[in-house]
């Protein structure tokens, strides 16, 4: 498990979108839990250069169910680089015709009390991954002051794409299902939001 006497940041809430993170709907893609033992690595860029990288290995076997994190983190004001070798526990949800559906659980203490959340997603905080409440984040979107009071709550990527990973079937007897359908209204819901926080956005700029 991971410890520390606080969170990582202490002010304000800090944007999960520029954090680097690993996702289930990620790691599922690439195919990290098709077999009892996966590894590969997730690297990250930004405007073309790269920011960062991780080795990724997975374990199903049995009752071993866990992600393997290996990184090195580069103090910013310092400059020296500290390695981290740890493992994430997954737990799983069954999906309603067949297989199974995994999530993290998240390592993470705060003020001694364990989280252990079930989460689709990890953060990279000042050290270590965990989720985006343990990290104490917001998404940019809902940081935007009264353009989000005029189309209200905006719905995130992450927020979506854990949604995805609750689906369970598209359609049942050629007709869709009822999650599917509340899950593309959010995705539509979400992209006219955005479309129009564009506008807005380009509207004050001009003034």
């Amino acid at each position: 498990m991971i410890s520390a006497m606080a969170r990582y940041y202490y002010s304000s809430k800090h944007e999960a979108d520029y954090l680097k993170q690993v996702s289930v709907y990620f790691l599922k893609k690439h195919g990290y839990f098709d077999t009892g033992f996966h590894s590969g690595t997730i690297n990250w860029s930004r405007f073309g250069e790269e920011t960062g990288k991780i080795s990724i290995q997975s374990t199903l076997f049995g009752g071993e169910k866990y992600v393997r994190f290996i990184y090195t983190s580069t103090n910013r004001e310092t400059g020296d680089k500290t390695d981290y070798d740890y493992n994430i526990q997954l737990t799983s949800s069954p999906c309603y015709f067949g297989g199974e559906r995994y999530w993290f659980v998240c390592p993470f203490y705060s003020h001694g009390v364990y989280c252990g959340k079930r989460v689709g997603t990890l953060y990279l905080g000042d050290k270590y991954f965990a989720c985006r409440h343990c990290n104490n984040l917001s998404w940019n979107s809902r940081n935007l002051g009264g353009i989000t009071k005029s189309l209200g709550q905006v719905i995130s990527e992450p927020d979506l794409e854990e949604m995805r990973l609750s689906i369970k079937k598209r359609q049942y007897r050629g007709k869709p299902t009822k999650r599917y359908l509340r899950f593309r209204r959010k995705e539509m819901k979400s992209f006219w939001q955005l479309r129009a926080m564009v506008g807005m956005l380009e509207s004050r700029n001009s003034r």
